[in-house]
């Protein structure tokens, strides 16, 4: 393993946490460092740390997270940020909350959230998705090494740092012997260094936007090899919570329905190794060119 993938890594819970600013009711600060960077801090860190300041102004455990939308209508930097919450209704088994995420001392908007959040209730068992057909961790490529390359600006991300990464379906389109363009399909497994629990023991719920923001690599698949380098920043994404687990692997598929003049659309499944569809997502992408670099193929 190369010594990017051996350095320091995060832990979510630590790195996302938020304190209310007493002489603000609705304030909350979060100190984020950039081992979640992308160029930027990832959006679905973002979101986990919105998602904590209202899980703290609920103030209510038995309010679980059960769909949250981020719109990123300006970059936001790593270090102090200002998280601004607003709950616009609390019923009796569900409450929909408002944030404004910023940077500190930034002025106008940074990332805004919409999120649900309920009371476990009863009800019908349905589960439309299927599992798809990937190996499972223990026999899956580890490919965590590969995607710790310093001297190469596409692969020297912090934020893959924290993970270890198999792979599970498509193309190694980081590398310059990964064949020719497929369909616009991806799953890798991941799990987190730093385990991320509740106090059930169990994955915790706000662990799983940081990997839902992970789509593009779909997108990649059925680009030819040699193609131009492209990064592809989120314009908003959308994560519904469906189940829970205490597996640490996390299979994350991906699947680009259409790009086109720019833009790209796609969306996410999120299983456990246990089979569980945790969480589903979607969102859309732009495109902008990569930075000079050594390879001839994508970020990872």
């Amino acid at each position: 393993m190369s010594d990017a993938a051996s350095s320091a890594f995060g832990d979510l819970a630590a790195d996302t946490a938020v304190k209310p600013l007493l002489s603000t009711p609705g304030l909350y600060t979060a100190e984020l460092t950039d081992q979640w960077n992308f160029a930027t801090p990832s959006g679905g860190v973002l979101m986990t740390t919105a998602l904590r300041a209202m899980r703290a102004q609920l103030a209510d455990p038995g309010l679980h997270i059960m769909s949250a939308t981020a719109m990123f209508c300006a970059p936001v930097s790593s270090g102090p940020l200002a998280i601004r919450v607003e709950v616009l209704r609390l019923g009796g088994n569900t409450a929909n909350v408002r944030a404004s995420l910023a940077s500190m001392g930034r002025p106008g908007p940074g990332v805004e959230i919409l999120a649900t959040f309920a009371r476990t209730r009863t009800g019908p068992e349905v589960t439309g998705a299927a599992f798809p057909e990937v190996p499972a961790p223990a026999q899956a490529r580890d490919v965590t090494a590969e995607l710790h390359e310093p001297g190469d600006p596409a692969r020297a991300v912090r934020f893959f740092h924290n993970f270890e990464v198999r792979f599970g379906l498509g193309l190694r389109f980081w590398s310059d012997d990964a064949g020719e363009a497929g369909a616009p399909r991806y799953a890798r497994w991941f799990r987190y260094r730093a385990p991320q629990r509740d106090a059930r023991g169990a994955l915790e719920r706000l662990a799983i936007p940081p990997v839902a923001d992970t789509m593009p690599p779909a997108v990649w698949q059925a680009l030819p090899p040699g193609r131009q380098p492209l990064q592809a920043p989120s314009l908003d994404l959308t994560v519904h919570f469906l189940d829970d687990t205490t597996s640490e692997w996390l299979l994350v598929l991906a699947y680009a329905r259409r790009a086109r003049q720019g833009y790209a659309t796609a969306d996410i499944e999120i299983w456990s190794e246990d089979r569980k569809l945790l969480a589903y997502g979607t969102q859309t992408m732009t495109f902008r060119p990569m930075p000079t670099r050594r390879s001839t193929t994508g970020v990872p």
